[in-house]
């Protein structure tokens, strides 16, 4: 830990690596999507992090418009290597390496298990999105008073590391080996989990394409199972014959869902059958309104009123609501009426 750097000791390296972080465990991941030179905003790249831990690396990840998951997920293979019971030689714990005084103001009960604590994977990655936030902030306000100069990502992760107070004496990242070291690092790191093509982040850029001949973007990479299609079918939950309406896709739960098309998210969370439920409106086509909706996923990674991208991630697959196993309920509304979304996406 580099205690004579920062004024607040808080987070600490684990992994078996150096530890680094006076306070600012967590807050070094400040995006910076829109400024020259910043990553770490794009959608996060499948197959990159453990499944279990997807959904709460995209909730993170959808904290604030300058904290991204595939930060998220860099800063926690720096940290602990996935480790959810790493503890450094320093005592900080769990995934995101806390240490103990820090995690009593930033620890909740996020994965409802009746406990706080660092060692609980959900607890730990909501956390460290919530410090993140909080610093970038921070870092933020330097750059706003002139105090400070360069990239919102660069100045956090440098905060991160030696501590927000070295980064406003030196108007930037301050000249310690060990900190220049620590930002090269993760900025290498978050090249692995960030997937450039589909874009997307915390902002809601995208990056992502329509494919040629079709009206949409498939919400899911590759070219996943169609396991229902459209129509009228015997509900698996309820045993009523009734319209299907939309397309269920079979992936595992965790995988990132995006966004089909441009859009500004109309609605975002629980709904008793869908479950976690996102709805996107993007505006006419051939005189008529159109929008998408996205259901039962296991997190939500954007917010109500927020604009998003085509291949911007909107949350991750899951069983929530009336769902027998972890599946994409994909739907298309035109005029406020279910249409077949087949056709829309190339199906």
């Amino acid at each position: 830990m580099s205690g004579n750097k920062g004024a607040l000791a808080g987070l600490a390296v684990g992994a078996g690596a150096m530890v680094f972080a006076p306070v600012l465990l967590f807050l070094a991941v400040s995006g910076g999507g829109t400024e020259a030179g910043a990553t770490g905003g794009g959608a996060l790249k499948t197959g990159t992090v453990p499944p279990e831990y997807v959904p709460w690396v995209l909730r993170a990840g959808a904290m604030c418009p300058e904290i991204g998951p595939a930060v998220i997920a860099a800063q926690i293979e720096a940290e602990s290597n996935w480790n959810p019971d790493a503890e450094s030689p320093v005592g900080a714990q769990g995934l995101s390496q806390f240490m103990p005084g820090t995690w009593t103001s930033w620890g909740r009960d996020d994965d409802g298990n009746g406990r706080v604590s660092p060692f609980d994977p959900g607890d730990a990655i909501m956390a460290q999105g919530r410090y993140d936030c909080s610093l970038a902030k921070q870092v933020k306000r330097y750059k706003d008073r002139g105090i400070a100069a360069g990239p919102t990502l660069d100045l956090t992760l440098a905060a991160y590391n030696a501590g927000p107070g070295a980064v406003e004496q030196y108007g930037g990242i301050p000249p310690y080996t060990e900190t220049q070291g620590y930002v090269t690092r993760i900025k290498s790191l978050i090249a692995k989990y960030e997937d450039v093509a589909a874009g997307g982040g915390g902002g809601g850029g995208g990056g992502g394409t329509i494919p040629a001949g079709r009206k949409m973007a498939m919400p899911l990479a590759g070219n996943p199972p169609m396991t229902s299609p459209y129509g009228m079918r015997v509900h698996p939950v309820t045993g009523v014959n009734k319209l299907h309406t939309g397309i269920d896709f079979g992936v595992p739960s965790g995988t990132p869902i995006r966004a089909a098309m441009d859009g500004t998210v109309t609605f975002a969370g629980w709904n008793t059958g869908y479950g976690n439920r996102v709805v996107i409106s993007h505006g006419t086509m051939d005189g008529k309104t159109i929008a998408t909706t996205y259901n039962h996923m296991s997190a939500i990674g954007v917010s109500k009123g927020q604009k998003v991208k085509v291949g911007a991630p909107v949350g991750a697959v899951g069983s929530t609501g009336y769902s027998t196993g972890a599946h994409l309920h994909f739907e298309v509304q035109q005029n406020g009426q279910y249409v077949n979304p087949a056709p829309w996406i190339g199906k």
